[in-house]
């Protein structure tokens, strides 16, 4: 069987900058999605959905609630070899420091690996959106006796600048590379694709960040300690030195790099018919096991929400917005184009009633919340107005951060009733 002779290695990323403040305290992988998942859950699912049961999953920054969460979700039989191991950045004898790239993690780490049985190596970032059967690439993988297989995605001009783009011949044989290339040069850079992404102008090929190494090519590209990255380093001076090929994927699929591009997925899964489907039989989303109550919803208008579980909502509105576990909303209160994270957690009867809190956890009343990313444990009074847009300047306070027009509520922050944004 192919599960077998397949390890996965899901890279978690670095300090996770570009999505802060949501990585302040937690690893990127561990970052809230689409109400009651995790980032990690994405790439995990897949494995599990195409029978890859050995995954690893590297990190070095903010590990504790990935490790929780991972613990408290991925069990298997004792009777199998299936495993999920979050592997943090550690000193050793051989190197004192953090991951400097994702070959370096994947090379520190590699002691780790070589204790289990396995012919190919698949590479994930811990990052994106998208839904794949992995078998797909591997298959390929071995059929056409590469060593090593990229997966690749159709994309246009646009967006071709901000990629790793490749060109291949006949034989979907990667022949040449070049990261982020300058708009001028891309008319040498088209390739084969099929009719519907030519018609779409998709006709540049982009790496998706994932890999199939056969494990003997990997072993050897991890001995030079001065190659520390995959994209900029590694595939590169690889690709004219042994058979390299592309898989073309079709499908949805996004890199969740930035504040912008993770509101805009999460938002995107409030469309008709969302581009990410969460309600798919075959490709499954897993995640922890939460034992919650329904959501109790009093007297509100909702147009395009998605709500999780265990939420007791008396807003006048919610319109284009992703209401996350456990969440409270006061009524009367407006919730547009937001994406609200929910709560680890509620407050007791006793402590409202004998008003031991200013301010309770989630959405007070009379309040309106536009272009918004609340975090986890956020407190908002009553008459608070947030309006989100791009006629707000960037902005970085104790307990919001202002991104590219988006605002951001910090975890566990508190604003107090009659503030305004």
């Amino acid at each position: 069987m192919i599960s077998e002779s397949v390890v996965s290695i899901i890279l978690g990323g670095g300090q996770g900058s570009r999505l802060y403040p949501l990585t302040e305290s937690r690893s990127k992988p561990a970052v809230p999605i689409a109400g009651k998942y995790r980032l990690v859950d994405i790439p995990i699912s897949n494995c599990i959905n195409s029978n890859l049961k050995r995954i690893f999953v590297l990190t070095q920054f903010n590990s504790a609630s990935l490790n929780q969460h991972i613990k408290n979700t991925y069990h298997f039989s004792f009777f199998s070899s299936a495993f999920v191991d979050v592997l943090a950045a550690e000193q050793t004898i051989t190197s004192d420091k953090w991951f400097q790239g994702t070959a370096d993690a994947v090379r520190q780490s590699m002691h780790h690996f070589l204790k289990h049985d396995f012919e190919y190596v698949l590479i994930l970032s811990g990052d994106q959106l998208y839904q794949m059967d992995f078998n797909t690439i591997i298959n390929e993988h071995i059929k056409s006796k590469a060593s090593i297989s990229i997966a690749t995605l159709p994309v246009n001009a646009k967006e071709a600048t901000s990629f790793g783009i490749l060109k291949t011949d006949e034989n979907h044989v990667i022949t040449s590379f070049i990261e982020k290339p300058d708009a001028s040069l891309l008319p040498e850079w088209k390739s084969e694709v099929s009719e519907s992404m030519k018609a779409e102008g998709r006709e540049y090929l982009a790496s998706m960040g994932i890999y199939v190494f056969n494990r003997d090519l990997l072993i050897k590209l991890m001995e030079n300690p001065d190659t520390i990255d995959f994209g900029k380093e590694i595939i590169p001076q690889s690709i004219h030195k042994y058979k390299t090929i592309s898989c073309q994927y079709e499908g949805y699929w996004t890199d969740i790099g930035n504040i912008d591009s993770f509101f805009e997925a999460n938002l995107g899964l409030t469309d008709d018919i969302p581009k990410f489907n969460l309600y798919e039989n075959d490709y499954r989303i897993y995640t922890r096991a939460r034992i919650l109550p329904t959501s109790k919803i009093s007297k509100t208008l909702l147009d395009r929400a998605v709500i999780a579980d265990g939420c007791i909502i008396q807003a006048k509105e919610i319109t284009h917005s992703v209401i996350g576990l456990r969440s409270r909303i006061g009524s009367d209160s407006i919730v547009t184009n937001t994406y609200m994270m929910g709560n680890d957690y509620y407050e007791t009867l006793e402590e409202i009633e004998n008003k031991k809190i200013d301010v309770l956890m989630g959405i007070g009343e009379r309040c309106k919340i536009n272009n918004t990313i609340i975090d986890k444990n956020c407190r908002i009074g009553d008459d608070v107005t947030i309006n989100g847009g791009l006629h707000l300047e960037n902005t970085e306070t104790d307990t919001y951060t202002i991104k590219d027009g988006i605002v951001v509520i910090k975890k566990n922050a508190t604003i107090p009733s009659g503030f305004s944004i």
